[in-house]
């Protein structure tokens, strides 16, 4: 599907012994997914509580990553959402099984969606629209539940095992394309076509195409400006998706926020302070949803030391 890396298609080498492993957790995650959502829930947050205690560089990392963003909070508030976001991250280890292996109406039926009927009239104009979407542990069920509503084409990171890869191509696909991460160029080629391209730029990439840009409470956080680059070259309009479990434990509600109307399309470090602002919007929709454990601010300044020490 794109210069740098073929569509992952079946090979007889995949039926390899050494490759049984990969197999029997892809089998388990079909069947796992069939479980009444309710049983999932229960499981996934107890699974992300017990993950919290034997994980402890993960905790510790998600503990400073609040700390550094959300200094005005107590240390028992921190606690809480610590636990919590634990607990949506063993969620999201079942969600991965529903956004690969749900069929359709079973996606419709937990799904609520807002602001979608915007993308009627952007249709209309036949522009590429540049979807911002952040890390939040749900992110893999979005992307599925987005593409029920709107197929379109989401940023592809492959995977060293080419059995797990396959089976994730494909689990990503059912409904949206896939573009290699690397292949900038079909990106942008998609976006001038008036396609539309899903795009997380939250988390630190390192040092290639960056801005020092503040996110939250810290003042220079290594953010790439690839949505810049997207926007500008792409000719397209740029907006926020954002996916949040409900509370109630019923569904989840899919909001897809206006354009960005005042997107500096010339100037790539003024675009990454602007968006970080609107990826800061979509984190405070759910803050115990998002992927705390995530290192985001392990590149600093030159001289500067690191925050995780």
């Amino acid at each position: 599907m794109s210069r740098t890396h073929d569509a992952p298609t079946f090979q007889w080498s995949y039926l390899h012994p050494k490759y049984l492993h990969t197999w029997i957790g892809v089998g388990l995650m079909f069947l796992i997914s069939w479980l009444p959502y309710r049983v999932q829930r229960f499981l996934g947050q107890n699974l992300g509580l017990l993950i919290m205690k034997l994980f402890k560089s993960r905790r510790k990392i998600a503990e400073r990553n609040l700390q550094l963003c959300f200094p005005e909070m107590t240390g028992g508030e921190r606690d809480a959402m610590l636990k919590e976001n634990f607990q949506h991250m063993g969620l999201a280890l079942f969600e991965t099984c529903m956004a690969w292996f749900w069929p359709q109406w079973r996606i419709k039926k937990h799904m609520k969606y807002v602001g979608f009927e915007q993308l009627d009239e952007i249709s209309a104009s036949e522009q590429g629209v540049l979807i911002v979407a952040v890390h939040s542990f749900n992110l893999e069920l979005g992307a599925r539940a987005f593409g029920v509503h709107t197929s379109g084409y989401g940023v592809y990171r492959p995977n060293t095992n080419p059995v797990y890869d396959w089976f994730q191509y494909r689990g990503r696909t059912r409904e949206n394309g896939a573009i290699e991460r690397r292949d900038v160029k079909r990106m942008v080629k998609e976006l001038r076509k008036g396609e539309l391209l899903w795009y997380a730029p939250d988390h630190d990439y390192g040092r290639h195409r960056y801005a020092w840009a503040p996110f939250f409470a810290v003042e220079k956080a290594c953010t790439t400006t690839g949505t810049h680059l997207l926007a500008s070259a792409g000719k397209a309009k740029v907006m926020t998706f954002t996916i949040t479990r409900d509370r109630t434990g019923t569904g989840y509600t899919l909001t897809l926020d206006p354009p960005m109307d005042a997107f500096p399309y010339d100037d790539e470090e003024a675009a990454a302070i602007y968006t970080n602002k609107f990826v800061e919007r979509s984190i405070m929709r759910a803050p115990e949803q998002y992927m705390w454990l995530h290192r985001r601010f392990k590149s600093r300044p030159e001289g500067e030391p690191s925050l995780y020490d």
